[in-house]
């Protein structure tokens, strides 16, 4: 009778739309989760089971820091933002794909620190990442484009809180190599695909209410401005390659379709790659 109810109040819930299955599937993030993960994406890694539980409590203090941090920007610390970044195991996203190196024993460190993940691509750090997911407001029900899928932990990120979420990585070798570690964690609204991110994903119909570029550019992709959605925002460090002077613009479009920007903070971003270079 009491298993009855409770099944009854699961799919009453469902239909409410409070629930969805995916978020009702309890996962256990322990050592053996971790090698298993890791296995099933394809890369090596040889960490005892002491070194990994360091990890779990460094990311304990990391997460404090990120607190701080978004309290100190913003005045507040977004809780979806704060529960993404508890959720998603960075120290699984730390791997460079050139030399087949895993890293995450410096998943949390402190102060936080950007890292190399091979061919050129850089993982940012999480303070970095903690403010750029604030800064574009994300909601249950958006769909997020992410230009420069790197490490993947960005967007993993935004998978957590967002309803779909979508990657476009250039550098094909890494692209391919990254497409395989979500499954393993069970992050069935993650798309990722190797492109050129000037063109977005068209095929998404309806667009996208977060854009996210994560790589320095001169100027915004007018594909781009075309696929935000009305009232969708627009993140993006804009500013000369491997120069001072870049910033985080926020594009926003109105009701109306006309776009607005405003500057931001400064920042220091890799230069984003393709026909972007040409043009």
């Amino acid at each position: 009778m009491k298993l009855r109810v409770l099944v009854s109040g699961i799919l009453f819930l469902l239909f409410l739309g409070v629930f969805s299955l995916e978020s009702l599937a309890i996962e256990t993030w322990d050592y053996g989760s971790f090698l298993k993960a890791m296995k099933e994406s394809g890369r090596e890694v040889n960490l005892p089971q002491s070194d990994f539980e360091k990890i779990q409590k460094q990311k304990e203090k990391a997460l404090v820091e990120i607190e701080k941090y978004l309290r100190r920007k913003f005045g507040n610390a977004d809780p979806l933002v704060l529960k993404a970044f508890r959720e998603v195991p960075r120290e699984y996203f730390q791997y460079n794909y050139q030399y087949k190196n895993f890293f995450g024993n410096n998943a949390y460190e402190i102060p936080a620190k950007h890292w190399d993940i091979g061919y050129g691509s850089v993982l940012s750090d999480y303070l970095g990442q903690a403010y750029m997911t604030q800064l574009a407001q994300p909601k249950p029900e958006d769909v997020v484009l992410e230009i420069g899928t790197g490490s993947g932990y960005q967007i993993a990120i935004f998978s957590r809180i967002c309803k779909e979420v979508y990657s476009i990585e250039i550098i094909k070798p890494l692209g391919e190599a990254v497409s395989k570690i979500f499954k393993p964690l069970s992050y069935k609204n993650v798309h990722t695909r190797v492109g050129d991110g000037y063109y977005g994903w068209k095929e998404v119909k309806g667009g996208f209410d977060i854009i996210i570029i994560t790589c320095a550019t001169p100027y915004v992709s007018p594909e781009l401005l075309k696929q935000l959605k009305p009232k969708g925002r627009l993140i993006v460090p804009i500013g000369q390659p491997f120069k001072k002077g870049q910033f985080l613009y926020i594009y926003t479009k109105d009701k109306d379709g006309k776009v607005h920007s405003r500057r931001d903070m400064g920042v220091y971003f890799i230069p984003m790659k393709g026909v972007i270079e040409s043009k």
